[in-house]
């Protein structure tokens, strides 16, 4: 309870009231990763958000607000809450309604990037509030570095006296959470021994996707799909003025390729600790990848919107830039190779100082903001939640092959690439051999009619099962030249083909994916068709190699010729 009749039917003897000014999703998402550590176990501050849609990226707020179960009042009721202090991660904090100090944290990384004005044409410093405010005495300016005092007082001169030492709070939780990476990555459904590329992308025209809105797509069909998985993360405002309609609209074929969407709130920090590279723009994401040792690719640089001087600005002069006449995935792993943990030492020192004080520096400020003893207890130092999105599973791939001798063993070597995105249907060099695989819960008619090779999604039981849903399946779709299915979880594949002889395959791992195994068999059956029973190698990218044994069941009719 708020507001002067609110003592009397309070249960907590709270002396203090903060009022969160809630705009943008960025904003409140900014407060709520941090403020619940700060008046942690206190009953003397009470907390409400007062929620302002003026904003042209309020959509999402209330949503979230009412989420995370926080107490909401329109901003309009200001004067009635009589707040002792306003925090906010959003500048535009109302001037009116209250007489309270305003602490204003920055809902990214600095004072880097200039953005439209609310009216006219003109731009401003992202992060710095009214001159009215600044002028009255009454608000201050979170920073994370000494620098951006001389910064913002160079551009600004009215907030000469008006900062905070604080730190990064969110770069801090990334840090602390690095430990985790492993976890993240299960979580996130990336296989061990496989990459994770992270794109990033702020808002605006001249953002990573609003540069180039087909590159999730053309980085998924260039990036195989056995040793790569790719995230994007997207600005908030870029869900709040467009849509999640919309936003999933365009990435469908990306998604439809496993492209791992991350939710706007939190569950972004997660990918990001989880990455092997960081592919992306001026956002404060990708600088917040740099800074924690990720090797980094600048697909795009809003150079008229970075400020200059700024940690940001200096990353742009560093950083590498994604080439689109080059290969995607030699430079992803160029990147990778080449790119060591302190490449971006001197971008991290320029942004963040004296890394792990910021969530205890924020509670002594906000402590001597309300004029109230600050609790004697330690914070504490929580990890990042673990996060696991929904995506989208592949059903379909173009599957290329080349089979040579290796030590005196055939060697099949396997890329796949989601069909979805994939442009390059044929590879004209009789070193490869290239086919359409499907999942059998393929929803695409067109696509199961013309594959190759037909994967059961669900193991089969036993033999018996497994041959009567490979007859089944080739008698569904005639075009096909092969069914593959697993048995039961012991690692063992059966492989039906259409003129009636079963490959079992069988290897070392219970982890080999059923479409690799179905691969194996239809390459040896287009390049040495006498070769189908006997023992083989099968190479996924460079360092992962499975030895593999085909047992041919075999029949009287002779194989019909393959196209």
């Amino acid at each position: 309870m708020v507001g002067a009749e609110a003592a009397q039917w309070r249960t907590f003897p709270q002396e203090r009231t903060i009022a969160v000014v809630a705009r943008t999703v960025t904003s409140v998402v900014r407060i709520l990763e941090t403020l619940p550590t700060v008046v942690r176990g206190d009953p003397r501050i009470a907390v409400v958000f007062a929620h302002d849609p003026t904003s042209a990226f309020h959509d999402g707020v209330r949503k979230l607000l009412e989420e995370n179960d926080c107490r909401v009042l329109p901003v309009s009721r200001l004067a009635e809450i009589q707040p002792d202090l306003i925090l906010s991660a959003s500048e535009n904090v109302p001037v009116e309604g209250a007489s309270c100090p305003v602490l204003v944290l920055p809902h990214g990384v600095g004072f880097q990037k200039f953005v439209p004005t609310q009216r006219g044409p003109g731009v401003r410093v992202s992060g710095v509030v009214s001159d009215r405010l600044l002028e009255a005495g009454r608000a201050w300016l979170a920073i994370s570095h000494p620098d951006q005092q001389r910064q913002l007082e160079e551009i600004h001169p009215a907030t000469k006296g008006r900062t905070l030492l604080i730190g990064d709070p969110c770069f801090d939780d990334l840090r602390t959470s690095l430990h985790q990476a492993s976890a993240f990555r299960r979580n996130l459904g990336v296989p061990a021994g496989k990459r994770l590329v992270v794109l990033s992308s702020t808002w605006g025209p001249e953002s990573l996707l609003g540069s180039d809105p087909r590159l999730p797509s053309r980085l998924l069909a260039r990036l195989p799909y056995d040793e790569y998985r790719v995230a994007a993360v997207l600005h908030p405002n870029i869900w709040a003025a467009h849509g999640s309609w919309q936003i999933r609209a365009l990435l469908a074929p990306a998604l439809d390729a496993g492209l791992l969407l991350m939710p706007t709130v939190h569950a972004w920090r997660a990918a990001l600790v989880g990455a092997d590279v960081v592919i992306g723009d001026h956002g404060s994401v990708t600088l917040y990848g740099a800074a924690l040792g990720k090797p980094t690719l600048l697909g795009t640089f809003g150079a008229t919107e970075v400020v200059a001087g700024t940690a940001v600005d200096r990353l742009g002069e560093v950083a590498p830039r994604l080439s689109t006449k080059a290969g995607l995935a030699e430079q992803v792993d160029e990147a990778i190779r080449e790119q060591g943990p302190e490449q971006y030492t001197e971008v991290r020192r320029a942004a963040f100082a004296d890394p792990g004080q910021a969530v205890s520096r924020l509670r002594t400020a906000i402590y001597r903001l309300l004029d109230l003893a600050e609790p004697g207890s330690p914070l504490p130092r929580p990890t990042l939640p673990v996060a696991k999105p929904q995506a989208t599973t592949v059903r379909s791939w173009i599957v290329t092959t080349s089979m040579s001798t290796v030590e005196g063993r055939p060697e099949v070597t396997v890329w796949r690439h989601p069909a979805a995105v994939f442009d390059e249907l044929a590879v004209a060099d009789d070193r490869y051999v290239v086919h359409l695989a499907c999942l059998d819960s393929e929803p695409d008619q067109r696509i199961a009619e013309s594959a190759s090779v037909v994967i059961g999604q669900e193991p089969a039981a036993d033999e018996a099962e497994a041959q009567a849903w490979t007859a089944r399946t080739l008698a569904l779709l005639p075009g096909s030249r092969a069914a593959a299915i697993q048995l039961g979880w012991t690692g063992r594949h059966f492989i039906g083909l259409c003129d009636g002889r079963n490959v079992e395959v069988t290897g070392e791992s219970k982890e080999l994916d059923t479409g690799l195994a179905a691969a194996l068999v239809y390459t040896v059956l287009r390049s040495q068709p006498l070769l189908l029973d006997g023992q083989f190698l099968l190479r996924i990218g460079p360092d992962h190699t499975h030895r593999l044994r085909l047992h041919l069941t075999p029949h009287n009719l002779p194989p019909p010729p393959l196209p």
